[in-house]
């Protein structure tokens, strides 16, 4: 199966200094294109980390991003880790080379500036419309700075140019029921007979905090016409245990 990852990068993040926006928006990305995250890592500016990390995904079959690290500081070590990690060398990219010379002038100055599009061997480029400093792409790695201004029009430009054809806003839907009363060891004979029955479908049991006592929030995804015949059997399912249910607006966190 293949799907999208998130790495996002940064001390500043596991320390608390500053709280993280790319998972939640990256999600909605990728919901308004009938694509889904499947896992997201948050990880240290420690380059053995991020080497060791980008090994591991870069063999695996997901398309991934990572926000942060891509800048120009000591502390940004993202680009030299994704050569390491890809086993290539790392230079001056060409286009990203005359995109500093349009914005900055040639020679760019100050030297370090060129660091900025110094990307693994091989890589393409991710036009940033913010400041005009490109991120890049390797062997389906999206890279992208830590900045959520720059760093989200870039991740909508990589799945609006390398991944349209796998985009699909209908291709699943979500539906989910309330069930009051109802534990979850109450159920668990049903889900298990329910996912045999559908293997195709993505269930969800969540205890529900919101009302008082015992409740459960039961969710159904998948294509729609399975969601919709999955969720009459499910339904029918926890009547038959005797409960009653009720339809819940999916994205309502408990509490809200």
């Amino acid at each position: 199966m293949q799907g999208f990852g998130l790495i996002v990068i940064g001390d500043e993040l596991l320390s608390g200094k500053r709280q993280d926006k790319h998972f939640s928006h990256l999600i909605s990305l990728l919901a308004a294109r009938g694509l889904e995250l499947r896992w997201c890592r948050f990880i240290s500016d420690e380059a053995p980390l991020i080497t060791q990390t980008l090994k591991e995904t870069m063999a695996g079959p997901d398309v991934v991003f990572s926000c942060g690290g891509i800048g120009a500081t000591p502390d940004d070590r993202t680009r030299q880790c994704a050569a390491e990690a890809l086993g290539v060398g790392i230079a001056p990219h060409p286009e990203g080379v005359a995109a500093l010379e349009a914005r900055f002038g040639s020679p760019v100055e100050p030297p370090h500036r060129m660091r900025l599009v110094e990307f693994p061997v091989g890589s393409r480029l991710i036009p940033n419309p913010v400041n005009q400093i490109p991120g890049f792409s390797v062997a389906r790695h999206h890279f992208v700075p830590g900045f959520p201004n720059m760093a989200w029009p870039m991740m909508e430009w990589v799945l609006d140019h390398e991944y349209l054809e796998w985009q699909d806003s209908a291709r699943w839907v979500e539906q989910a029921i309330g069930v009051d009363g109802a534990r979850e060891s109450d159920v668990i004979p049903l889900l298990e007979r329910f996912e045999q029955r559908y293997p195709a479908l993505r269930l969800s049991c969540l205890p529900n905090t919101r009302i008082e006592g015992f409740a459960l929030e039961l969710g159904v995804r998948g294509a729609p016409d399975e969601v919709a015949e999955g969720m009459q059997t499910l339904q029918q399912d926890i009547e038959a245990l005797g409960f009653t249910w009720a339809a819940v607006e999916i994205g309502k966190a408990d509490g809200e």
